[in-house]
């Protein structure tokens, strides 16, 4: 007999342990918690002969998925770019406005004088939004700081978020985000600052590196210097690739062994080629998409031909995407870039984890972190299929239950 702390009862089990048949669907099943790992499932009717649970709650058919995973946020900032919005709906570009010195730049500025609790404030709204739709993880890029100090701020704010707020917080260092106003026109001489004195500063603040390969931003040479200090450091490696151009970013990283490429408007196919041989995830941002209003699409076909996993995320900041439901991400994924709802949820869940290195969670399966959501649905499809309805039912973490819509 296996003993349990908790026992969730009279499911329908979303393991995401595949695409198939609504993401490895278990009907009629329960599950067993115990020490905040899953120590069983099986049908509901088996549960008495082979548990005995401390405590069991009856879900009366509801759904369960492994909690959901937003693996790509720039959740820590300051300020708001509402006025910027506004002029790219008068016609002006994304690039256009960077290059005047708006977009990163106008939040590194509002970043800079904010206070390190201004920024967890303002970030623990946003990360309790999330919760409230079933995340349990998130990944918190710095970049808006540009200068070591503040790089530093960025982080430590990322690491005390995930203490105050039941969901764990990665940290990734994106001090190659942007060129600051003190290094104009030395691109060259920014990034050995990242190399020789930024990363090994950060090096025990994060959990992995990031740069923005793009015309607006870093090049291919440059992008290269900053993962071979990260490879050297010892410190897994992402990239923002191929969202406004085909830069060969995407490629790059993958030979380089990167988690993921994000965005990925732009990428060609041996791009995809590459990431493929790396087991690098193509991590989908339509977020960005949607409110830049952009027209290339990424190339799901070549990403499904090629078998590379797919992720979505929110990639929540204040100039791109000022999104906090990945459930919208999610809808946005299926309409805008033509994922099926099967991929889309693989995306929040098994391949998210995936992006950011994880083994021990985004799937329901025996021996893997009892992170979970309840789902008030009668079917997979339902969870991202109405815009602006939360049907996230409880939220677990851990076997803990740190979320209840009765509640809130």
């Amino acid at each position: 007999m296996i003993e349990a702390d908790l026992a969730l009862e009279d499911a329908n089990l979303l393991t995401c342990s595949n695409p198939a048949n609504d993401c490895g669907l278990l009907r009629n099943a329960s599950l067993a918690i115990r020490d905040g790992v899953i120590v069983w499932i099986g049908k509901t009717q088996d549960r008495g002969q082979q548990v005995s649970a401390a405590h069991v709650e009856q879900l009366n058919g509801r759904f369960v998925s492994p909690g959901l995973i937003d693996c790509h946020t720039h959740l820590v900032y300051g300020g708001h770019r509402a006025v910027e919005w506004q002029q790219r709906l008068g016609g002006a570009t994304y690039e256009e406005i960077a290059r005047v010195g708006g977009g990163i730049m106008s939040t590194v500025h509002a970043t800079r004088a904010a206070s390190e609790s201004e920024l967890l404030n303002s970030a623990l709204r946003r990360a309790e939004k999330l919760l409230g739709e079933g995340v349990t993880t998130i990944e918190v890029k710095s970049g808006y700081g540009l200068s070591l100090d503040s790089e530093l701020k960025m982080l430590r704010v990322g690491t005390e978020l995930g203490k105050r707020v039941p969901i764990d917080v990665t940290t990734t260092f994106l001090g190659a985000h942007a060129l600051p106003p003190e290094f104009a026109n030395q691109a060259n001489a920014y990034i050995e600052l990242v190399c020789q004195e930024m990363l090994p500063a950060v090096v025990d603040e994060c959990q992995a590196v990031d740069v923005f390969c793009e015309r607006i931003a870093f090049d291919l040479q440059q992008t290269e210097r900053v993962f071979s200090t990260a490879h050297e450091l010892g410190i897994p490696i992402k990239i923002h690739a191929e969202q406004l151009s085909l830069t060969g970013g995407a490629r790059l990283a993958a030979e380089m062994g990167a988690l993921s490429a994000d965005h990925l408007e732009y990428l060609d196919e041996p791009g995809v080629k590459a990431m493929k041989r790396a087991g690098t995830v193509a991590v989908l941002l339509p977020g960005a998409f949607y409110f830049l209003r952009e027209r290339q699409r990424p190339p799901i076909d070549l990403l499904r031909r090629y078998e590379v996993p797919m992720a979505v995320a929110t990639d929540h900041n204040p100039g791109s995407s000022p999104l906090t439901s990945l459930i919208l991400a999610l809808n946005m994924a299926c309409t805008f870039f033509g994922l099926t709802v099967e991929e889309a949820f693989m995306g929040a869940t098994n391949n998210a984890a995936r992006a950011l290195g994880y083994d021990d969670r985004g799937e329901i399966s025996v021996g893997k972190l009892a992170d979970l959501a309840v789902w008030d649905v009668n079917s997979l499809a339902e969870i991202p299929y109405r815009i602006g309805h939360n049907p996230c039912w409880q939220v677990f973490k851990r076997g803990q239950l740190v979320y209840s819509c009765e509640i809130y």
